[in-house]
């Protein structure tokens, strides 16, 4: 366990972060948490505020001129310029829990809810997404919304808002609340201050925004549709994935709370701007939170970090956050938004593909993966004749016109097929043929130039082909069909970013994975589907790929088990979602990890993919108690007087961490991780049954065993009545091999015949200086 102070702690780490903020002269957004709100009143909190900031300035005024935010409704802080020093001086007053720079996040860029089970099958009984979610709000913290989507428009039958819900529509530029607000969009706000600190006023000449909720991006209009959207019959880009469109919780409400902004068609969210929208929502009346963004490792300090101070109030307000993974694949270790008391979620395939039919000179045809809407027709060229060494780079571009040609490219270590996109089409090429390794190629929307997907044999047969050919092939592209069911799914893809997590590998992360690839939903009909200026198509549906698609299905699925079971924590629906999760692909054979041709481990996938229709009845939960983040925190080196101005105080609690003993292992989390095995350890967790509580039930239980470790676990039977719904187990790790950086994997599983709870068991073995058999 950490022993020092933690005040220590932070002025360390406020004083390596200003290493790199230059002079002390210079000002910026620094973010100042206090932890609870101690007056309970918004109003004294902010008065509060000014108080605590007036210590760093020469007259309150200076200070109130300097805040951006007064974070008072849902637990408290404030957001202010300021200078080094100013910051100092704040991060040494005893109430204040951290200081630190506010930082600018990225966003991590419909047959998927039929993949998962939830169908709109009228032969069968009424699905359960239909006849559930109207008094869940679904929070989505993105770029926005297009209200006039029929995605957001309120269906028949559609009771009032609900009582409990506190949030409005805010007025903005071409967002009148009167009109784009009603029973389905409940909520619109955005959060300006932040971003205009850090880049300056919002630019609309030539960066197309709109300074209000409305979307122009087009993601957060993705996203909500994608999580709560209305049901929309014959959804298609240009007639490809036609189907039927809605979100997992099509009867849920949607708030939206605009924290994104463009800047050249990119998406970036300022930690200020999010920790605002984190005290609103809190306070609105959310029950679900989907956040589709993040920061690349390093990862800061969980009480220096916006989306881990925000998610963990929300946990303590029994509102579950959910968080995109990050697109940083395949390397490990490289998972965002890892904090124990919200979802992150990894992106997975569905069975749908996108075959592309590409013919060389009328007699030789070979597929490929894309989504083209029209024909191309052209003469196929080799890359060297335009690039040298043939690497469709624009640093060896060699000034050459490809005009009429499309581009045969072959993928090296370091080029991506957006480095090779970019290239082509500066090279004025018709069309881009990418070849890259088996486990890569993604059909997708052409976002500089038509480009096709091929592995690295079809590829080279194509290029074979090329070599013998005494004139350039005359090569015919066909527009992309969409394929169901032909491919094996779902696969972990590769950029999907993996485990184990950098600041507390003893936390599996990810949690879960869900699907992320190819996603069709709601688009602004004003954006370009490429957010191209060059691209003049106009469409109400595209498809997208990232975490960013897989999170929200996670959340459609939070929605509709905050529904059915909404006494349950957020805990008990994580331990839902992850205990039925499923390991095995459609072809029952083990879920592949993309970027490798092996199979893939709880560092790819967490638990599995997610199974809705099982987490609704998932038989034993695992929840956590306020004790375990207490247990959390004090091995963090958190320190009692800190702990209490972040927990809640409820009865009984004891926040010393000095009564607190034993590693992070112990906290009642869904899945086990022990990334330091040295000598046999004996770990504790505890189960509720939410089966039929009527009843006696009798649970076994079954371990896998990792390599090189035996596992015991006591008792192997779990008797439930009704006057004993919630019983403890143990599990003694013991290494039976000398190892040293090897993680091996595992499993716990409990069954009652009907219900099979799982969870993954990651342990690694380091005992190579020490091994005694």
């Amino acid at each position: 366990m950490v022993t020092c102070h933690l005040q220590s702690f932070w002025v360390l780490f406020l004083a390596v972060s200003l290493y790199f903020a230059h002079t002390t002269s210079t000002s910026h957004v620094y973010i100042v948490y206090l932890g609870i709100n101690q007056f309970q009143d918004p109003i004294l909190t902010s008065k509060f505020h000014i108080q605590v900031l007036s210590d760093a300035f020469a007259s309150e005024e200076d200070a109130k001129r300097s805040i951006l935010y007064s974070y008072s409704n849902s637990f408290s802080g404030f957001s202010a310029k300021l200078n080094s020093s100013q910051a100092t001086i704040l991060a040494r007053i005893d109430k204040v829990v951290s200081v630190f720079r506010s930082k600018t996040l990225k966003l991590h860029t419909t047959r998927s809810w039929d993949f998962l089970g939830l169908t709109l099958d009228e032969t069968r009984v009424t699905p359960m997404e239909f006849t559930n979610g109207q008094d869940v709000v679904v929070g989505i913290f993105d770029t926005g919304v297009w209200p006039e989507s029929e995605s957001f428009q309120e269906k028949p039958g559609m009771r009032p808002i609900p009582s409990s819900w506190k949030g409005v529509c805010v007025e903005g530029e071409k967002f009148e609340p009167a009109k784009a607000c009603n029973r389905k969009l409940i909520g619109a706000r955005y959060y300006l201050k932040g971003f205009e600190q850090e880049y300056g006023p919002l630019n609309m000449s030539g960066n197309p925004e709109y300074r209000s909720a409305r979307d122009f991006l087009g993601h957060g209009t993705h996203t909500a549709s994608t999580a709560a959207g209305s049901i929309v019959k014959n959804a298609s880009f240009f007639g490809i994935g036609q189907g039927t469109a809605r979100g997992g919780a099509p009867w849920a409400r949607v708030a939206v709370y605009k924290i994104c902004w463009g800047i050249n068609g990119v998406g970036s969210c300022t930690e200020a701007d999010i920790l605002a929208a984190f005290d609103d929502a809190l306070h609105d009346g959310v029950h679900v939170i989907s956040a589709s963004f993040g920061a690349t490792p390093p990862l800061s300090p969980f009480f220096a970090s916006s989306a881990d101070i925000g998610s963990f109030h929300a946990m303590q307000l029994g509102i579950t956050v959910v968080f995109s993974a990050g697109n940083d694949g395949p390397e490990p270790s490289l998972v965002q938004n890892v904090a124990p008391w919200s979802l992150c979620v990894a992106a997975s395939t569905i069975d749908r593909s996108f075959p592309t039919e590409i013919v060389l000179d009328r007699n030789f045809t070979i597929m490929g993966q894309s989504i083209i809407s029209k024909e191309i027709k052209g003469r196929l060229a080799n890359a060297i004749t335009y690039f040298v060494d043939g690497v469709c780079s624009l640093g060896n571009w060699n000034k050459k016109l490809a005009t009429g040609r499309v581009v045969l490219c072959f993928y090296t270590p370091g080029l991506v097929y957006e480095i090779a996109q970019v290239a082509v089409k500066t090279a004025k090429g018709l069309g881009l043929i990418f070849a890259e390794p088996f486990t890569k190629p993604i059909a997708d929307v052409d976002d500089d130039i038509p480009t096709l997907h091929v592995d690295i044999n079809q590829g080279t047969i194509i290029g074979n082909y090329l070599a013998e050919s005494l004139k350039l092939p005359v090569v015919q592209i066909s527009p992309s069909k969409t394929i169901i069911g032909k491919s094996p799914a779902p696969t972990v893809v590769y950029f999907s970013s993996r485990g184990p997590s950098s600041i507390s590998p003893d936390i599996l992360k990810p949690d879960i994975t869900a699907p992320g690839i190819n996603i069709l939903a709601a688009w602004p009909p004003q954006t370009p589907p490429t957010l191209q200026p060059s691209d003049d198509r106009l469409v109400r549906w595209n498809f997208q790929s990232g975490t960013s698609m897989s999170c929200p299905h996670v959340t459609g699925v939070g929605a509709l088990l905050k529904s059915v079971h909404p006494g349950w924590s957020p805990t008990a629906t994580r331990s839902a979602i992850m205990t039925t999760a499923y390991t095995r692909d459609a072809s029952h054979d083990s879920i592949l990890a993309g970027g490798s041709m092996a199979g893939s481990t709880p560092f790819d996938m967490g638990a599995g993919h997610i199974n809705p229709l099982k987490a609704m009845d998932p038989g034993l939960i695992y929840d956590m108690k306020t004790s375990d983040y207490i247990l959390f925190l004090c091995n963090m080196g958190y320190t009692q007087e800190r702990i209490e101005r972040i927990v809640l105080p409820s009865p009984g609690v004891d926040t010393n961490c000095k009564n607190m003993h034993g590693p992070n292992a112990n906290i009642n989390y869904p899945s086990i991780s022990v990334p330091n095995l040295r000598s046999p350890i004996t770990i504790k967790r505890t189960v509720r049954n939410v089966g039929c509580g009527k009843k006696t039930t009798v649970y076994f239980g079954v371990a896998k065993e990792p390599d090189g470790v035996e596992v015991v676990i006591w008792p192997r039977v779990l008797i439930f009545s009704p006057s004993k719904q919630e019983i403890s187990y143990y599990i003694t790790l013991k290494p039976l091999k000398k190892s040293e950086g090897r993680y091996d994997f595992g499993e716990i599983v409990w069954s009652d015949g009907f219900h099979h709870v799982r969870s993954p068991l990651v342990v690694l073995v380091n005992n190579s200086d020490d091994f005694t058999m």
